[in-house]
């Protein structure tokens, strides 16, 4: 009896991490796969209330812009159930899955049954049960081998399962994984994010992801009781987050010039926007009143020097 208040303890720890861990998984594979199809994070189906954790179809006209997310926009060709782990899948949890594939299938099957149309085989998702590791006792007992002409770390059951366990540690640096690799742990995961942060700031996914990433270090921050990869992972995040607040800041201050200069002058010629970076180096309160009250002459003798 003594030790139950500190199995209980650890029991809530594990339990509020899982919780903001799964949360930021469904959360940022809705985000990535919403722009290519229906997603549903999560899905109840039938049975004991069971909730897939997410449940995609795509839209037949963005198949092809898919490969934008690689290894993961391939497993989303076609209707996809997506399970993701933050700790190694127990062969419990495999099994779990596996029943919510099969009950989505029987609802397929009584659906089309009802319509007395045949099951389309390209209609039943495949299940892509991602987890951080794979213990080589896991992938025997499910006989779930390396998928031929796929990616190491990609373990296929057999055939009319049509489940596959990615092992996410296993699959290769490179830009194709990066996007299930954000989802893995430690250093794999810290890795991910900076090949993130590396990419131009253009990418469609990129600022979307971040600020995803940034909410689960938020969440994480609130739990005193943290994970040794929790806290490297949030001291990983810290400088990133601080640089891309920084930045958001000086984009705003540089648009609130821009704005002012264009309201009192019209357009910005070269000799205004010669200006701007000067100007910037005051700060918003210091800046403001000047641009408000000096004139266009003022303006480009107090600043254009310093350009």
């Amino acid at each position: 009896m003594d030790y139950e208040p500190r199995i209980l303890a650890l029991l809530g720890r594990w339990s509020v991490n899982r919780f903001i861990h799964d949360q930021f998984a469904k959360d940022y594979l809705e985000e990535l796969l919403q722009p290519y199809g229906e997603v549903q994070a999560p899905c109840r189906v039938a049975g004991e209330v069971r909730e897939i954790d997410v449940l995609f179809t795509p839209a037949a006209q963005q198949v092809t812009n898919l490969a934008t997310l690689g290894l993961l926009g391939k497993f989303a060709t076609n209707p996809a159930i997506i399970e993701p782990f933050r700790n190694p899948a127990s062969k419990e949890e495999i099994c779990d899955c596996l029943l919510k594939l099969l009950e989505v299938r029987g609802a397929l099957q009584r659906e089309a049954n009802k319509n007395k149309i045949p099951i389309q085989e390209l209609d039943i998702p495949k299940l892509w049960i991602l987890t951080p590791t794979a213990s080589a006792t896991v992938l025997s007992g499910f006989r779930a081998v390396q998928g031929e002409d796929w990616l190491p770390g990609v373990h296929f059951m057999a055939e009319y399962l049509r489940t596959a366990i990615v092992a996410i540690h296993q699959l290769p640096q490179t830009p194709e994984t990066l996007w299930l690799r954000i989802l893995g742990r430690g250093r794999v995961q810290e890795r991910a994010i900076d090949e993130l942060k590396a990419l131009p700031s253009n990418h469609p996914f990129q600022q979307t992801t971040l600020e995803l990433v940034y909410n689960l270090r938020q969440n994480l921050r609130v739990n005193q009781n943290l994970e040794e990869d929790d806290r490297e992972l949030i001291m990983r995040l810290e400088p990133l987050y601080q640089q891309d607040r920084e930045k958001a800041k000086l984009e705003g201050e540089r648009l609130v010039v821009e704005n002012l200069l264009q309201i009192r002058f019209g357009s910005l010629d070269r000799e205004l926007l010669a200006i701007i970076e000067p100007v910037l180096a005051l700060s918003p309160e210091e800046f403001t009143p000047l641009l408000m009250q000096l004139s266009r002459e003022e303006l480009i003798a107090r600043f254009g020097r310093q350009s």
